[in-house]
Order: C-alpha cells, then sequence, then structure tokens
C-alpha cells in the first residue's frame, strides 16, 4: 500500500523582489491537485499553510541585509517548514510541499536530507540558486538555496543537521546563471544538465544519467521549479526564461521518476498567478505532479 501524501503549503514571497508567488499554494489547490491525486488512488492529507508573516510586517530588525534580504524571517519560516516536514515524514508520509518562493526549499530539502535514508536531491530549475552572500547581485535568498544546502551561505541559512552534497545534487534545465555562481557551480562537483545537453542528448537519456548517479540513493527529492518549463508553456512565473523546458520534456522528467518509484517529498515552487493566464501554470503544475505519482497515458 502507498504511503499518505501530505500536503504542506509555504505561501512565501519573501526570498525575492516581485510579489504574487505567495498565492501559489492557492492557485495550486484551486487547480485541483488533491481531486487529482485521489483520483489516483492516493489518500491526501492537506496541513493547510504555514503561517508566514507579509512584507510589510517584517520588522526592521528582521529584514536582514542587501546581501540576503529578509534572512532572518525566511528562516523562521523554514525552520518552521522543516518541522512540518520532519513530523510528515516520521509519519511514513510522502510530502508535497507547496510554494511560495525557492527559499521555502532552505526547509523542505532540510527535512527530506535528515532522514534516515540516503536521499538525492534533483533541483528542475531555469537558474542554479547557487549565490551566496558574498556573490549574489541581487540579495534575493531564493536564489541561494542550494548552496546554503551545502553549507556555503552562514547561519542563519543553514537548517536542519545533514548538508546537501554534491555528488548526491543533479540540475535539470538550467539556463541562466550569474557570472561568479557560474564558476562556483563548474567548480561543484554538482552534475549540472543544461538546456544544451537536453538539446543534444535528450531528456530521456539526461533523466537515466541522473538515476544512474543516484544508484546509491534510497529515496529521491524533486524541487520542481516552474520556470523550468519555456515561458510559452508556463508563463505564470516571477522569473521566466526563454529557451526552457517543453511540456512533454517536463512529463518526461515525472514519468521515468514514477517508473523508478524512489521520489518521497517533492517542492512545487515559483508560481505567480498574477503573472498568469486562466491558472494555466498551476494547472501544468498539477498536470506534472499527478505523472510523478503514477498518471499514465496506457
Amino acid at each position: 500500500m502507498t504511503p499518505p501524501i501530505r500536503i504542506i503549503g509555504v505561501p512565501m514571497d519573501l526570498g525575492q523582489k516581485r510579489r504574487g508567488v505567495d498565492m501559489g499554494p492557492s492557485a495550486l489547490r484551486y487547480a485541483g491537485l488533491q481531486g487529482r491525486l485521489e483520483w489516483l488512488g492516493h489518500v491526501v492529507l492537506d496541513g493547510g499553510n504555514l503561517v508566514v508573516p507579509e512584507m510589510e510586517e517584517i520588522a526592521a530588525d528582521e529584514q536582514g541585509n542587501e546581501r540576503a534580504i529578509n534572512a532572518p524571517v525566511i528562516a523562521r519560516v523554514c525552520q518552521e517548514t522543516y518541522a512540518a516536514g520532519t513530523r510528515a515524514f516520521g509519519e511514513g508520509e510522502t510530502v508535497i510541499f507547496l510554494g511560495g518562493d525557492h527559499s521555502m526549499s532552505l526547509g523542505s530539502v532540510a527535512a527530506a536530507l535528515d532522514r534516515p535514508r540516503r536521499t538525492g536531491v534533483i533541483w528542475v530549475d531555469a537558474h542554479g540558486d547557487f549565490n551566496t552572500p558574498e556573490t549574489t547581485p541581487s540579495g534575493n535568498v531564493h536564489g541561494m538555496v542550494v548552496a546554503a544546502l551545502m553549507g556555503r551561505c552562514p547561519p542563519p541559512l543553514q537548517i536542519g543537521m545533514t548538508r546537501l552534497e554534491p555528488e548526491l545534487t543533479a540540475m535539470i534545465g538550467i539556463r541562466d546563471l550569474d557570472a561568479q555562481e557560474k564558476v562556483a557551480l563548474t567548480d561543484s562537483c554538482i552534475f549540472v544538465h543544461t538546456m544544451r545537453d537536453i538539446d543534444e542528448q535528450g531528456m530521456a537519456n539526461v533523466v537515466e544519467d541522473v538515476l544512474r548517479q543516484f544508484r546509491g540513493v534510497d529515496a529521491i527529492h524533486v524541487s520542481l521549479d516552474m520556470d523550468s518549463l519555456d515561458p510559452s508553456a508556463a508563463g505564470g512565473v516571477g522569473t521566466p526564461v526563454p529557451g526552457g523546458l517543453t511540456y512533454r520534456e517536463a512529463h518526461l522528467i515525472m514519468e521515468m521518476l514514477a517508473d523508478d518509484g524512489r521520489v518521497r517529498s517533492l517542492d512545487v515552487v515559483e508560481i505567480n498567478p498574477i503573472l498568469d493566464t486562466g491558472n494555466r501554470t498551476a494547472e501544468i503544475a498539477v498536470e506534472l505532479v499527478a505523472s510523478l505519482f503514477g498518471q499514465r497515458i496506457l
């Protein structure tokens, strides 16, 4: 019997400057996430949303600095995300974390890494999120998440006990990197599969490479940033970048991971309904989640 799926909403838009991604969890629920998963035979437990302060509520002493904007508040929310995820994993549940911006994953991935199972992380994103407060051109924490998970950012951005290992990290869909971030990522030993790699090798070969890399892994956490898709397929995101994944390439990732059977947790982040048309990006995200959790063409 498959474990129940726990949904945890983290409506946070503090990790970047464009407002609106805090409505992502509501957009995904409105698009029928729970019903689609239940139709596939899953027991779904929606834990609602964590409480996240509004930008206007943040006191001056919690705003961080221009090198890591809102870092103290983001860290506090991510500690709560970590705690909620840890409780769910302790109950044997599979967990879907709904963002919010990608800074949420400081907590969700940390909870996945602190499980007894050896966990690999697949980062599906247009961006590397490998800046630090020293290298960031923007100060946006959502662009530092992978670096922080690996211990490259100072407290308070280090959540949990286990640091992410480069050898157990794979990125898919990368196409937009800052200058210093590019150097750091090249030197990191992370398995980075850029859009050029996908163009040259095909998505099936890329995913097969990732799964071979993760042969010794017991569980997989998928962090899906919807800006990994091309804006023509999913336009309701805060930081769209042309030249992204097609609708079918994104589904193929999810279908192959479903066949593999080791995914135990998932982030869905960076949906901005304000910038969308008819909630289409959230609807596509729900379709991708369904593919990851068992929907088949035949």
